[in-house]
């Protein structure tokens, strides 16, 4: 069947599979799409999951703006079963943290963040200067940003990796006010989780909030006040951090208010595959990510109907194996994960770049030069030696990233997050002079007379 740019979304068909794991198919094989057509036919999460979270997430902002701590205690409790006086971690509870770190552990976080301090070092921009003429100097400074809130997840994973993501590059930027939010643990005390509490030490982050979710979010947007000597929490200039949808949801909601990074939720991962793909790693790859969340995205694109069937037979006998299989199949099994069938290379990068994953993994012949054509996605990982799993952890790069096809125009967490660009105009009598007849003419063309009588009001008096 060959589809217009009209027609509506292909039928979506399942091959024999166990019914625990329906790890569905897209044929996009004899059509022609349009970039719409694309987007609309790619696994997507059911239309509404954002929508629906936005109300909730609005209800939750307006509580915490309007009642501070109070708010923030009630949702702790309804949301992480603890009771919560105050969500600010005592310095010691993060000394404790990192004393009480296993070694293994601490090395493998030491690691991973001289690898991120490298890579952020080498991304912060030089500022410029542009000679216009003798006088004339237009300047572009990149100036730090006052103070940040990083948000950690918590709920079914630990994640002190995503300390070091949204650390390091706050610090390569030269923030000197960061503050860090992460869920509390009924198992902890009320605190988060001990080793999130120890890599924010090892970074020299003494301001921590057990503060989970969208309340989070808007904590650090809003600010709270200080109440009954308990002490405020400032507002920041910029909030960053991945999470589930309701965080998603929570930054998009605030964006304006603070800046952002991105739209950085529930976790997805595209293999754009060929008949030369070790169907072993592929669903390795796709498993590693699903095991994430239940809602997490699993998409395999390929031009091989072979490959789609051996990877499918590797994902049920490695589904059944790994340690989070009730989660991984959910994942796989949902309508934001399966395979799309492409005619051939070319189709399968159009799918690609309409898809815009968090994670594009390249398993092809070449590689390399399949990554090159590749113009929307948070990170490309290219190679078998290249999964997902590296730059969770330890390739260097940043592992906050944008999701949902957001990454058509957003960025991946880095240093010029945490950076603006302000230009500085600096001109002499002679210089502004030379264009001065320039100005008048243009000001006179928009109808807005008075900028150009602003500069000759400094030549009138023939000083």
């Amino acid at each position: 069947m060959t589809l217009s740019a009209d027609s509506p979304v292909p039928a979506v068909t399942a091959p024999p599979v166990p019914a625990d794991l329906n790890f569905r198919t897209v044929d996009l094989r004899g059509q022609r799409l349009t970039l719409a057509g694309l987007r609309a036919a790619v696994p997507r999460a059911q239309a509404g999951t954002m929508a629906d979270a936005e109300q909730k997430v609005l209800d939750i902002i307006d509580a915490v703006r309007s009642r501070g701590f109070e708010a923030l205690s009630e949702l702790a409790r309804a949301f992480d079963g603890v009771e919560q006086s105050h969500p600010r971690v005592p310095a010691e509870a993060l000394a404790q943290a990192l004393a009480g770190l296993d070694p293994a552990v601490r090395a493998a976080l030491e690691e991973s963040i001289r690898r991120a301090r490298r890579f952020a070092d080498a991304q912060r921009p030089a500022d410029t200067d542009v000679e216009f003429g003798e006088g004339a100097v237009v300047s572009q400074n990149w100036v730090p940003v006052a103070r940040v809130g990083l948000y950690v997840p918590g709920g079914l994973a630990v994640y002190p990796s995503s300390v070091i993501m949204n650390v390091v590059p706050a610090l390569a930027a030269g923030v000197e006010s960061i503050a860090l939010a992460s869920p509390p643990q009924k198992d902890f005390g009320g605190l988060p989780h001990p080793t999130i509490l120890a890599a924010a030490c090892l970074l020299g982050i003494d301001e921590v909030y057990a503060i989970g979710g969208a309340q989070a979010i808007a904590a650090f947007a809003y600010g709270i006040p200080a109440a009954e000597e308990k002490a405020g929490l400032d507002p920041v200039d910029v909030v960053t951090g991945p999470g589930n949808v309701f965080v998603a949801t929570a930054k998009r909601l605030v964006k304006g208010v603070v800046g952002i990074d991105s739209e950085a939720g529930t976790t997805e991962i595209a293999i754009l595959a060929d008949a030369t793909a070790r169907p072993g790693l592929v669903a390795a790859d796709l498993i590693s990510q699903a095991e994430h969340d239940p809602k997490a995205a699993s998409v395999l694109i390929t031009d091989s109907v072979d490959l789609a069937a051996a990877v499918r037979v590797e994902l049920e006998r490695q589904a059944a194996a790994t340690k989070h299989s009730a989660r991984v199949r959910e994942a796989l099994s949902g309508p934001q994960s399966g395979v799309v069938l492409v005619d051939n290379l070319d189709q399968g990068i159009a799918a690609c770049n309409a898809y815009a994953a968090e994670h594009l993994e390249i398993m092809t012949a070449d590689a390399a030069g399949v990554a090159g054509r590749i113009r929307s996605a948070g990170a490309i990982f290219v190679g078998d030696y290249s999964p997902v799993s590296l730059g969770d952890y330890c390739a260097g790069s940043n592992h906050v990233l944008p999701t949902s096809g957001t990454a058509a125009f957003s960025s991946g967490l880095n240093v010029t997050t945490f950076l603006r660009a302000i230009q500085v105009v600096n001109y002499s009598r002679a210089a502004l002079e030379a264009v001065s007849g320039h100005i008048v003419s243009l000001s006179g063309a928009e109808d807005l007379p008075a900028h150009g009588e602003a500069v000759t009001a400094r030549f009138a008096d023939g000083s």
